[in-house]
């Protein structure tokens, strides 16, 4: 007798389920914390231009080292950072997802342990099973503060507890939206001499004024990488670019485990037209904050939980039943997430337009909808 395909199949993938944020067409659609302003014209022509002027060579396999994209990224980092850092300290994929799966495919594999805070970016633990990592549930919580504060005494106990191979930290964290203290950032990677220790700031575009990045922690640390991404703040989720900063020494590891041309030539073309306009694509962030704000307040107001954020959504609990919340929103044409946590629902911070028929939805279900206190 054959085997059937899910017999083949690792064993640990059998009865999983694939990732799916629900792709809906809905007038509102705010349940990816996609960037909800569309590309400037100014830029779709500057991004077509640079398209148009590699077609011709798309018979030859693009640079397999991206260097002139490498550079750019570099300069970016620096100028917004003020920290000095170069193209050999760059790394890039298709979206920051194929850069973490790099990371785990040169330093992970089987017999090897990765640790991560939760709640947290939920990719985290999806791409460290596919290649064999045994993941590691790290627990949040600070007592007298936030449920989803990352306390650094705990966090220290737990990397030596665990004594993992990779270390995943998000600033600012996904779906929380809170941002880490670099005194956190410093102590874990002391605490694990061991590992190599990834700090996801794929939102760092949006943290409010003051919030470190861990990018001034990369000199001297050459076992720090710094996770960043074209898909939240420059509009680009459709582009499918993210990268890193890290040393040159593992940046150029990352060489062994990349498929051959990984970056095709329009990828390249479309990221390095859009770095030379990050002026004009970084214009809406103010406006985001401002509604991420916004959501913050109103929602307290309407009595529920929002949680301070840093990131351009909010996290938001005191619902009775935040499943039966998502499935009124939706017949109302609005597409939230739902994170997993009993009570909570995330919402992208989206244009005016978008934060005004959200709110007045939940304002109209909130006193029915909201949990109930107890007495």
């Amino acid at each position: 007798m054959s085997s059937t395909v899910n017999d083949l199949l690792r064993a640990d993938l059998q009865g999983r389920t694939a990732y799916g944020a629900p792709q809906l067409d809905v007038p509102f659609p705010l349940n990816t914390n996609e960037n909800s302003y569309a590309v400037p014209q100014d830029v779709v022509d500057a991004i077509v231009s640079s398209v148009a002027a590699v077609a011709s060579g798309l018979n030859r396999y693009p640079d397999r080292e991206f260097l002139l994209l490498r550079e750019d990224l570099a300069a970016y980092l620096t100028r917004t950072s003020g920290v000095a850092v170069s193209a050999e300290q760059v790394w890039a994929g298709n979206g920051s997802n194929e850069v973490l799966l790099h990371i785990l495919q040169a330093f992970g594999g089987p017999g090897r342990v990765a640790l991560g805070f939760t709640p947290a970016y939920s990719m985290h633990p999806i791409i460290t099973g596919t290649v064999g990592t045994r993941w590691v549930d790290g627990l949040r919580g600070v007592e007298g503060a936030g449920a989803f504060d990352l306390d650094v005494t705990s966090a220290v106990a737990q990397v030596r507890a665990h004594q993992p191979n990779i270390v995943f930290l998000c600033s600012p964290n996904n779906p929380t939206g809170t941002a880490l203290g670099l005194d956190v950032v410093e102590a874990i990677y002391d605490a694990a001499p061991r590992a190599i220790v990834v700090v996801d700031e794929a939102y760092a575009e949006f943290a409010r004024a003051g919030t470190p990045s861990a990018l001034t922690l990369l000199e001297g640390r050459e076992r720090l990488v710094v996770t960043r991404t074209m898909s939240k703040a420059f509009a680009l989720a459709g582009g499918r670019l993210g990268y890193l900063a890290a040393t040159p020494e593992l940046a150029e590891a990352l060489r062994l485990v990349r498929l051959p041309y990984h970056l095709s030539s329009q990828t390249q073309a479309i990221a390095r037209a859009a770095l030379k306009h990050a002026n004009t694509l970084l214009a809406t962030v103010e406006n985001l904050k401002t509604q991420r704000d916004h959501l913050v307040a109103a929602l307290a107001e309407m009595g529920l939980d929002p949680v301070p954020s840093d990131a351009n959504f909010v996290l938001f609990g005191g619902l009775e039943d935040e499943q039966v919340t998502w499935a009124t929103l939706l017949d109302q044409g609005i597409l939230l997430r739902d994170v997993g946590l009993a009570h909570y629902l995330r919402v992208t911070a989206g244009t005016p337009k978008e934060t005004e028929a959200f709110l007045g939805a939940m304002r109209r279900l909130a006193p029915t909808h909201r949990q109930e206190q107890p007495a």
